[in-house]
């Protein structure tokens, strides 16, 4: 059954302490970001119990809820006209009474269905206050700027697919060049939209940010001579724009402070964008084109030198890079080496990762064919992990499961490895545009000796990591066999499981789960 968006919004802002403790609205494919004045406030275990959520990642004031695809955009926009309607007034949630008796029900029924979640969210938990280090919340607020550009770079990636598909056969002579140019005018300004959103992420005036970061991308910076060369448009791309707003944000706190309010208005905003604007002339392009080259040359040497070893090692960690929220953070990267050639060769390596997942899954299902409730939210989330979108199965199959999720990064390992070892031979996977994942990520294959070849490859890495994520499931994802009155059977994980939830039973396989009698 569909979750209704409304109810479901209700229940979270009613769960994070209202609209008036929530600053900042913001979503990607599947998880509702929520920036909170007081994160205290929010009670994580109600949210993890309510119908339609499927994990929640917390982190300082940003509160990440996953909800999957396609209802987190309506979710999304029942909470912003939610918080928009309640602060002309006093700022307090003012949810009619039928609406609080609707989450109250929600929250019933989340109960049952939280339950087969609740080892999984804490296992999360306690990994991520265990990872809440600086760095890594530096990461997470990186990714911050870039999550709101991925709907673009997907429309403009896919549009650059089918141009060079128009092109390579002849078709449609008279529309390709504005294919192209529909398909390229976003990459050749997305510095701009970085430096405005790396602005408001790091408190300052996002169109300051988006003016410093503008002159990376100016035609005009071509007549700039700079350590004895002459600059070049676009010289150090998005990290050079990420980096010239940052010190503009710097830049302007500083100003704020010490300006006379009189001069603000005028000096603030000239100081911002001069000194900042200087600085990424005469230094941050040439570093951040630097970095970008080095981005470009490492990924080049290693999948020509390690690829297999490489596509073992990033198919396998992706897993936990996605259950952590911190897969964001290599966007830069991604979009860099786009940048540079037209398609990262990085994605269609992590993708694997979404494969053993799969895999893993199917053995699931097929081992614990007794348990209705872990078969259901399988059957419902497949198409999802199939399409690359992975936390549904993360948090509802594999993460509360335990070894399951283990085994599910083996078989992205090795589906890593099998993609790896082609570009070892000269054969480079690359995608002309990141978020899509699985099969949604077919019509964006591009590499070294073209898109057939590439999503021939591709689709034996898909097939690589299904078969090894469900034999390494089904044959070590559940823990050894034990005697009992029955005889030899399997002790299932999931009767570990639900014991952690609390209901100290545990399922013999034989009959209905419910039947079986309490054993210590």
């Amino acid at each position: 059954m569909r979750n209704d968006p409304v109810s479901t919004a209700t229940a979270i802002l009613t769960r994070v302490g209202g609209p008036a403790n929530v600053t900042s609205v913001a979503h990607c494919m599947t998880r509702l970001r929520l920036t909170l004045a007081d994160p205290a406030a929010a009670d994580e275990a109600e949210l993890r119990a309510l119908p339609g959520v499927l994990g929640v990642v917390s982190d300082g004031p940003t509160c990440q809820i996953v909800l999957g695809p396609g209802l987190v955009d309506e979710v999304t926009g029942e909470v912003e006209a939610r918080i928009t309607a309640a602060r002309p007034g006093d700022g307090r949630a003012r949810l009619p009474e039928k609406e609080k008796e609707e989450a109250k029900e929600g929250e019933k029924e989340g109960e049952k269905e939280g339950a087969a979640a609740d080892r999984g969210a804490r296992l999360k938990e306690e990994l991520r206050r265990r990872n809440a280090t600086p760095f890594k919340t530096a990461l997470r607020r990186v990714a911050n700027v870039f999550v709101p550009l991925i709907p673009a770079l997907i429309g403009c990636g896919v549009l650059a697919g089918l141009d060079g598909l128009l092109v390579n056969a002849g078709w449609l002579p008279g529309l390709t060049p504005a294919l192209s140019a529909i398909a390229s005018a976003f990459l050749a300004l997305i510095a701009v939209f970085v430096g405005h959103h790396t602005a408001r992420e790091f408190g300052g005036t996002p169109v300051l940010g988006a003016a410093v970061a503008a002159v990376v991308v100016y035609p005009g910076v071509a007549k700039v001579t700079a350590f004895g060369t002459h600059l070049a448009p676009g010289q150090g791309g998005v990290l050079g724009a990420l980096a010239a707003a940052l010190l503009a944000t710097r830049v302007e706190k500083w100003c704020r402070g010490r300006v006379p309010g009189a001069l603000d208005v005028l000096l603030t905003p000239t100081v911002t964008v001069l000194v900042p604007g200087l600085v990424t002339l005469y230094g941050l392009m040439y570093a951040a084109g630097a970095v970008a080259t080095a981005i470009g040359t490492a990924a080049n040497w290693l999948l020509a030198t390690a690829g297999a070893a490489a596509g073992l090692v990033l198919g396998g960690l992706f897993l936990p890079l996605v259950m952590l929220g911190l897969h964001q953070a290599l966007i830069p990267i991604h979009t860099t080496l786009i940048e540079q050639r037209g398609y990262t060769v990085l994605l269609p390596l992590l993708a694997m990762a979404g494969a053993g997942q799969v895999g893993a899954a199917l053995a699931v299902y097929v081992r614990l064919r007794h348990d209705v409730a872990l078969r259901t939210t399988i059957r419902s989330a497949l198409p999802a992990g199939l399409l690359g979108v992975g936390e549904p199965l993360i948090y509802g199959v594999s993460l509360p499961l335990g070894r399951p999720f283990l085994t599910a990064c083996a078989g992205g390992a090795a589906g890593g490895a099998f993609v790896g070892f082609f570009a070892m031979l000269g054969t480079q996977v690359g995608a002309t545009a990141i978020g899509p994942s699985g099969w949604a990520l077919f019509p964006l294959l591009t590499g070294s000796r073209g898109a057939a070849v590439a999503a021939a490859i591709y689709a034996g890495g898909l097939l690589t990591g299904y078969a090894v994520g469900f034999t390494a499931t089904y044959l070590f994802g559940f823990p050894r066999r034990r005697r009992s009155a029955h005889g030899a059977v399997p002790f299932s994980a999931v009767g570990r499981y639900r014991r952690a939830a609390g209901t100290g039973r545990r399922h013999t396989g034989h009959g209905n789960p419910k039947d079986c009698a309490d054993r210590p």
